[in-house]
């Protein structure tokens, strides 16, 4: 479904994306691994981990960046009035389609967000990444005019919507309690990361900005298919900008480089760029069907959407499982076990999207 934006309103999504550009490279600064200021699949894997749903010692951690993400939503739809809890829709497909949108990140090694921040730093193999994200929307897209759909949303209780915000309440918690069930990354990703007070405001910030102008990676190229309508992706191109010019001066002036243009020696990334390629064409495929990439999920179960909080639910719950049954790919590239995981999840993907065409014409 198109969600409608005044003429107005461009040059506000630009400046949301020029100001998200900036956070994002700003949280690296400040101790994020390098173009991984934002990460929704990152983060919410490592936040799997350190409740102890994987094992992978090196990325877990309670990242503040997702608490502040779904807060900050949350107080602005509450502050206009857009807090308005729905749900029902198809809610165990959402779940699924979630887990394999992490499968499809995590053989990528990032979310459309994060593949941005890497096109920013000078990373090629996002290239590859960014070409399978636009075929995996455009097949959906072509399944979307076909009549797919996982049918109407209903209300539902102010309760039910508030479980998310709540438990994200509950994750700043336990990071800020540090007990001792909860694991923490003394090497690796997981181990670098802003101070807290830091993290949480850049995502309340990002948050709330996200939420007020819809931003949707997904949405975007969507919308650009499908209505010929360019706000949405301008607001990324400029995510792609700032944060660009904002790794050129830091790396002009900290004598670190934030910029390394090419293939190789890139932070958490492989170049293969067959899987980069297959495993955001999954992810673009599953997102439209979904209705909006990891942040929009995000974004959204923070409005009381409660199918978005089941999809985080699926992404949270499709980390454990790439970690702990060896799907997720690394800086050597992706395991055999990662590679069949993928193919699945873009035949299941496809049952998906084929067997809810029916819906829409009844």
């Amino acid at each position: 479904m198109k969600e409608t934006l005044s003429k107005k309103e461009t040059p506000i999504i630009i400046g949301a994306g020029v100001i998200i550009g900036i956070i994002a490279v700003a949280l690296v600064y400040f101790g994020n691994p390098a173009n991984m200021g934002f990460c929704i699949a990152c983060f919410l894997r490592d936040t799997s981990g350190a409740l102890g749903f994987h094992s992978a010692a090196a990325v877990q951690y309670i990242r503040p960046e997702i608490v502040g993400l779904v807060l900050g939503s949350c107080i602005l739809a509450l502050a206009t009035k857009e807090f308005k809890p729905r749900g029902g829709s198809a809610p165990v497909t959402r779940f699924v389609i979630g887990m394999f949108v992490m499968i499809g990140c995590l053989m990528f090694l990032g979310c459309p967000f994060r593949m941005i921040l890497r096109l920013a730093g000078g990373d090629w193999n996002a290239l590859f990444g960014l070409a399978g994200f636009v075929c995996g929307i455009l097949v959906g897209v072509f399944f979307l005019n076909r009549g797919y759909s996982l049918n109407r949303t209903r209300k539902v209780s102010k309760s039910e919507g508030s479980i998310l915000p709540v438990i994200a309440l509950v994750f700043l918690v336990l990071l800020v309690a540090a007990p001792a069930f909860i694991f923490f990354s003394e090497k690796g990703p997981g181990s670098m990361h802003a101070p807290l007070a830091i993290s949480l405001i850049a995502g309340i910030i990002v948050g709330a900005l996200a939420q007020r102008t819809r931003f949707c990676m997904v949405g975007g190229i969507r919308d650009m298919i499908l209505f010929r309508e360019n706000r949405l992706l301008l607001g990324f191109v400029a995510v792609l900008v700032s944060a660009l010019v904002m790794n050129l001066i830091f790396s002009a002036t900290t004598g670190t480089s934030y910029f390394n243009l090419g293939f190789e020696n890139q932070p958490i990334a492989h170049s293969d760029g067959l899987w980069n390629f297959l495993g955001l064409y999954l992810t673009g495929f599953a997102c439209v069907l979904l209705g909006g990439c990891p942040l929009r999920q995000l974004i959204l179960s923070g409005e009381g959407n409660t199918d978005s909080a089941v999809t985080i639910l699926g992404l949270f719950v499709g980390a454990a499982f790439a970690h702990n049954f060896g799907l997720a790919a690394s800086g050597d590239g992706p395991t055999v076990n990662g590679m069949i995981a993928v193919v699945i999840g873009i035949v299941v993907v496809a049952v998906i999207a084929l067997t809810n065409l029916k819906t829409a014409k009844e």
